[in-house]
This record gives structure tokens, C-alpha cells and sequence, in this order.
């Protein structure tokens, strides 16, 4: 049996004619939806909807964020008009796409250029949503992921070129637009992040981290799920047991930048403290808070092993930026590490939701002479250095898009 259904509010509408010869054919079901059928057609059945929308005139709970990015935008345009008033008409606007400042641009300056940075095109399967079966996806998260995409096509659709700055974040877009969309990465200042001497660490305690002192790094904007946090938690009570004079040195705040709090308010870092309460030695697991980035460098070039967790989802510059330093890299085999992490060569790939398999992957890095994790750190910083590199490959690659293909001069 061939199945159809027909979608028309006041169905059947302009589907009248259709509808009623596909129900006559054999081996043909067809059915319909609508909130207000206007007249039955022989062989459909009609089953209708409610439209239950508040009173207040509230926006539906999926369109938060392409609400907001709509506000943005507005301000966006506000401003743009307000230079515009001074005289000044761009000839090339560059924006990211993801919040909605790009939307309005070619409504002001029709004539100017707009490249769009496209860092994240979102999915319902096959990407972040319900990756980690601990945070299950429901048929509503996959429809409100939907559409969150609804600022990015606008975009999407406004610009003339676009960025995105890995292979797996560019093939995440969708395939109409993918031919307009360079692969570019942002850059990372090798310089910056560079192997040298460390300084010794003064912890929050007022005790000091020499270097030589087999320390475990993990840094993250904020302390969540998204970059492996909770999966890191388990993984340190395992590992910390096996490696006894190991510290676990975590930097990074109490909020939430992708992902949702737990449900029982608080914050990862409490929650996984509770959860593991018992389990970690605590005088070896050092919270830093926030650091700045000289701090970040100094603890990638204190690290014996460094840990970068994530869900499939945009690539941190951190991670990138410890491979710079020359650390010996323990990286989630998920696709946006494994475009640039090859399991052995340039660091050490371990599944990201798998404690177990986390804390042998830190143990294995620890135990790896010094010479085999020089070498592995000369690799990972060539790495970078061949794809990543600021001054030497991304500059260069942007500045010749911009001169070939949008008239900046030389």
C-alpha cells in the first residue's frame, strides 16, 4: 500500500482535483490534516487538528532564539542606518551568521558584499542533539532545533560567500548552499601558543604545582556536558586512583554556554562533586575557575596530558591551541577531533562517553616515555602549524579570497 497524506489547512483547496484521483487509484491510501476541512473528498480521510495558541499573543517556545536573533538584527539595521547617515557605505560586510547581525545587511547596502560565517548549521540527528544517550533527544528538541535553523537560511540565503571553518562544519550545511561556502579557519597564533617553560601553578589553596608533576589539564568555557565535563568527572575517578601522585587541574566556569544546567539547579561542577562524592581524591582535582590566556598557555606547557571532550559540535580553539603548545593530546573520537587527531600520531582518540575507556587513554598518555610524548607533541604542533597557522595559512587564504573574489586591493 502506497501511502499520502495531503497537508492544507482548509483542505482539500488547491488539492482538490489531485487528492480525489489519487484516492481512485489501486493500491492508493490518502489521507488528510486540516484544522478547518472545507468539503470531504471520496476515499480521503480527514483527520483534524486544534490550533492551540496563547491568548496573550506570546511567541511559540521554539522561536526563542530566532526571536532574539530578530531583536539583534533590528538593532543591527539601526546602526547600520546610523552609518550610513554619516557617509559611510561599505563595500564588503563580514558577519556570523548564527545570531542574525548579517539578516538585514543588504536590505541598507544593496550593493555591498556580504560574506557570512557559517559556524554551525543545527541537526536533530546526527550531530549534538541526543549524542549522549544520558541526555536522551526528544520529538520536540529535534523540532526546536529545527527551527533554530530558520535565522541561518535567511542568512544563508542573503549572502554572497560564506566561511565555515572545518570540513565537518561546512558539510553540516545544507547541500544548496555548500558550493558558496569556503572552508577557512579562523587561525591560531602559533606564536602565543608555543612550547616553552613553565611556571610553577599556585592553586586556589595557596599550594604550588612544580613543573614535572604529572598533571591532567582540562579547560572549557564553562564546566558542561557539551565538552565532556561530567564523562571527565567519571573518568578522573578512575584515573586518579590508578595514577597516584596525578593532579587534575580544571579551568573553566559553572555556567553554561551550549547545553542546559542540570535539572536540579546548580551547577555540573556541584553535581558531579555530589554524584562522586567519596570517589575522588579532592586534595588532587584543582578547580582554576576562569583563566586568562596566558594562563591557559602556562598550563598547556605545565600539562603532561591534556583532555579535550566534546560532543559532535563546533571545534574549540583550545584544542587547537594545546596541540600549538606541543601537549600530549587525550581527544573524543568524535568528527570534528577527528578531522585534525589521528589516533596515535598526533595524539590519543578515546570514545567520549566512555569513562573507562577515557581514564585508560589518560593512564596510557602518562605512561608514555618522555621521548614518545615529545614526539607526539612535535606532531601536534606541526599539525597546527600546516593547517591552523594564522600568519602562515590562514591569513593567506583569506586575504587571497578577498583580493580574487571581492576587489580588495593589494
Amino acid at each position: 500500500m502506497y501511502r499520502i497524506l495531503f497537508l492544507h489547512k482548509d483542505f482539500p483547496g488547491q488539492f482538490l482535483h489531485l487528492a480525489r484521483h489519487l484516492a481512485g487509484l489501486p493500491g492508493v491510501e490518502v489521507r488528510a490534516l486540516a484544522s478547518d476541512p472545507a468539503a470531504p473528498v471520496d476515499g480521503v480521510a480527514v483527520t483534524t487538528y486544534q490550533v492551540k495558541a496563547p491568548a496573550d499573543g506570546r511567541p511559540h517556545p521554539y522561536l526563542h532564539l530566532p526571536d532574539q536573533a530578530i531583536w539583534r538584527a533590528q538593532a543591527v539595521l539601526v546602526a547600520c542606518v546610523g552609518l550610513q547617515q554619516t557617509g559611510f557605505v561599505p563595500d564588503l560586510v563580514i558577519g556570523h551568521n548564527g545570531w542574525g547581525e548579517t539578516l538585514f545587511i543588504k536590505d541598507v547596502w544593496p550593493r555591498a558584499r556580504l560574506i557570512g560565517y557559517c559556524e554551525f548549521y543545527y541537526h536533530g540527528q546526527g550531530a549534538d542533539v541526543g549524542c549522549d544517550p544520558e541526555f536522551p533527544a526528544t520529538l520536540g528538541d529535534v523540532a526546536r532545533v529545527r527551527v533554530m535553523n530558520a535565522v541561518n537560511l535567511l542568512t544563508l540565503e542573503a549572502m554572497d560567500r560564506g566561511v565555515s571553518p572545518t570540513r565537518w562544519q561546512h558539510g553540516l550545511h545544507p547541500a544548496a548552499y555548500r558550493d558558496r561556502i569556503s572552508r577557512l579557519h579562523d587561525g591560531i597564533d602559533t606564536v602565543a601558543a608555543s612550547p616553552g617553560p613553565a611556571r610553577p601553578l599556585t592553586l586556589p589553596d595557596g599550594r604550588v604545582l612544580a613543573p614535572g608533576t604529572p598533571i591532567v589539564t582540562y579547560v572549557a568555557r564553562d564546566l558542561e556536558p557539551y565538552r565532556g565535563f561530567h564523562t571527565l568527572m567519571r573518568a578522573a575517578s578512575l584515573f586518579l586512583e590508578q595514577v597516584p601522585d596525578a593532579h587534575l587541574v580544571i579551568a573553566g566556569g559553572d555556567g553554561v554556554s551550549y547545553g542546559n544546567p542540570p535539572r536540579e539547579g546548580g551547577s555540573w561542577r556541584t553535581r558531579m562533586l555530589s554524584e562522586l562524592a567519596g570517589r575522588l581524591p579532592l586534595d588532587r582535582v584543582h578547580f582554576l575557575g576562569h583563566v586568562p590566556h596566558d594562563g591557559f598557555i602556562n598550563l598547556m606547557r605545565l600539562s603532561r596530558t591534556h583532555v579535550y571532550l566534546t560532543y559532535p559540535f563546533v571545534l574549540s580553539w583550545s584544542m587547537l591551541e594545546a596541540m600549538a603548545c606541543g601537549v600530549t593530546l587525550v581527544a573524543s573520537a568524535t568528527p570534528p577531533v577527528q578531522e585534525v587527531v589521528a589516533h596515535g600520531a598526533n595524539g590519543l582518540l578515546v570514545p567520549p562517553l566512555d569513562p573507562a575507556a577515557i581514564a585508560a587513554g589518560i593512564v596510557a598518555a602518562l605512561a608514555l616515555p618522555a621521548s614518545a610524548r615529545r614526539d607526539l607533541g612535535a606532531a601536534a604542533r606541526q599539525t597546527v602549524l600546516r593547517h591552523f597557522d594564522s600568519a602562515q595559512v590562514a591569513m593567506p587564504a583569506w586575504l587571497g579570497m578577498l583580493r580574487r573574489d571581492f576587489g580588495l586591493p593589494d
